[in-house]
């Protein structure tokens, strides 16, 4: 064989190892991102889960705590925020101030001992902790599939291939400041 042919035949097999190399990198990261956004997904499930319960359970308490509205209002407004919540960041806070109103709302249940024994009551306060540990899983998944992600897009040399295809870094969700703080509960 020539000379030229053998050059051409190597720089033949170079150029496909680099192109399998793109493309399967790209693949990885696209199947890498998809996880993400469904991880993402799975929250927004949970969290709308947890709206479709709160209305009902506010509801049942408002008849026993007629003159709690400022309670019954916050609720009210941080299910609207997360409702309307378009990023990660945003929904993360949504979703704390939510948090914050309803653990306002145990405190007024712990004032009326009648409530906590009816049984519409207790049926959806058990559906709410589910949904809450079912948030709290999600969430994790997600952060989880989030830092492989990012981890997956830094390395070298698919970093190459990332910055070149638009994969950008994806936010974590994370929980809002003060949230490592107990809440201090009064009678």
């Amino acid at each position: 064989m020539k000379r030229s042919t053998i050059t051409w035949i190597v720089v033949a097999a170079l150029v496909l190892i680099v192109v399998m190399s793109t493309v399967g990198s790209y693949n990885r990261l696209v199947s890498s991102e998809t996880a993400v956004d469904n991880k993402e997904a799975q929250i927004d499930t949970q969290l709308q889960r947890r709206e479709d319960v709160i209305p009902n359970l506010v509801n049942t308490v408002k008849g026993y705590a007629a003159h709690e509205k400022e309670v019954f209002q916050a609720i009210a407004d941080a299910r609207s925020k997360l409702a309307g919540a378009g990023t990660t960041t945003e929904k993360a806070a949504a979703n704390a101030e939510l948090e914050g109103a309803l653990s306002r709302l145990l405190v007024v249940v712990e004032n009326y001992p009648t409530l906590k024994a009816d049984a519409q009551f207790t049926r959806l306060m058990d559906e709410l902790s589910g949904t809450e540990n079912r948030i709290a899983v999600a969430r994790q998944d997600y952060n989880n599939s989030v830092t492989d992600f990012n981890t997956r897009i830094k390395k070298f040399p698919t970093a190459l291939y990332a910055s070149l295809f638009g994969f950008e870094k994806k936010d974590l969700f994370k929980a809002a400041p003060g949230a490592e703080t107990v809440p201090e509960v009064q009678f």
